[in-house]
């Protein structure tokens, strides 16, 4: 009964939580998560406020179109609200895309690593997936184009790339794009795009209409840190969106989410004191690990990519004891790394504090 390619599937490895660990290794002192690219300050006030608020009618089905959210982004992005998609987290708008384009047997391309949840949508539908090694920690996106054959439909590309924060820039993109064949679609997944400092990143919005067309990936799990709401976006061709929307479930973003997602997007006081704290904690914790001897690589995103020198399991492993949650990057594909997400100071000071017990224990 069940398909052949579905039999030895696997579900995908988030990061640990802070209740498991408590659980497995007994541990009654602080712990701190910085495994997941959440954002640890939370949403703005008046989004929690919002839901409260909101909470009132969940005995009510949400408003099946999103009108109000979509109306806030579209004037925020200068796009139009029937090119909008929303979805139950990112995640969603990208298995929308892969039911809609992909017929088993057909290929999507992505590089490697990459998020690997594209993988996961793709194989789920019967599809293929052409995986194109990073180079230089980059997207190498000439190689990813010689990849394209008569079966390919999607090619996806996370900018800033997880988990290593790299990007592309937009020179690169304009001139890359304009040779590929017209009858493939773009996946740009922007979900790190707020915390971005390089100027010369793609604007994406700006190929959305290009041919091939760009689809291009939102969300509000981490720079406006509703991870638990479950809600992003996709903006695109209007064909292409109402495709999605045909096909998507009814009321699949839910009423607290809606209206958390709207609020937080309105608060734009909050939302730059928090980003500036990120970027400033970014800088900061980079220094501090070229001090213990380690490799931060350079991050577009909210976390750093670093290279220990060692089995990053290890790292991993040795800083779960001392009540640290960080990502083992192995499933990536980089066995000496370890991806580290920015917390608040005091929980970067905690994990710095521990990774320097670690390191003198070594």
């Amino acid at each position: 009964m069940i398909k052949p390619y579905l039999k030895d599937f696997k579900p995908y490895p988030p990061g640990k939580p802070i209740e498991e660990l408590r659980r497995e290794l007994g541990i009654e002192g602080p712990i701190v998560k910085l495994a997941s690219n959440e954002n640890p300050f939370g949403p703005s006030p008046k989004a929690i406020e919002a839901i409260k608020e909101a909470a009132k009618d969940v005995h009510r089905y949400p408003d099946p179109s999103g009108y109000e959210l979509k109306k806030a982004l579209a004037q925020k992005l200068g796009v139009k609200p029937e090119e909008i998609v929303l979805g139950n987290g990112s995640n969603e708008v990208i298995d929308l895309l892969v039911k809609a384009l992909l017929a088993p047997g057909d290929t999507a391309l992505m590089s490697e690593p990459s998020f690997l949840m594209y993988e996961k949508f793709v194989q789920a539908a019967g599809g293929n997936i052409k995986k194109i090694p990073l180079k230089n920690l980059r997207h190498d996106l000439f190689a990813l184009a010689g990849a394209i054959d008569e079966k390919t439909r999607l090619l996806f590309l996370d900018n800033p790339h997880n988990p290593t924060g790299s990007i592309i820039k937009h020179h690169e993109f304009e001139s890359w794009i304009k040779d590929l064949p017209k009858n493939i679609l773009i996946v740009l997944d922007e979900a790190y795009i707020e915390f971005n400092e390089d100027p010369e990143i793609i604007n994406g919005l700006k190929f959305k209409d290009h041919k091939p067309p760009v689809a291009i990936l939102r969300t509000f799990s981490k720079a406006y840190g509703l991870a638990g709401l479950r809600i992003g976006y996709g903006i695109m061709n209007q064909a292409l969106a109402d495709v999605l929307n045909a096909i998507r479930q009814p009321f699949n973003v839910n009423s607290l989410a809606l209206t958390a997602a709207k609020v937080a997007l309105e608060d734009e006081k909050y939302f730059k004191q928090v980003l500036n704290t990120f970027l400033e904690e970014r800088k900061r914790l980079t220094e501090a690990l070229k001090r213990f001897g380690l490799k931060p690589y350079p991050s577009q995103a909210n976390f750093i990519l670093v290279e220990v020198g060692q089995s990053g399991q290890k790292l991993y492993q040795a800083l779960l004891r001392k009540g640290v949650i960080i990502r083992n990057t192995e499933a990536y594909g980089f066995s000496t790394c370890v991806r580290i997400s920015i917390g608040t100071p005091e929980e970067n000071d905690f994990f710095l504090a521990k990774l320097k017990e670690v390191l003198n224990e070594a």
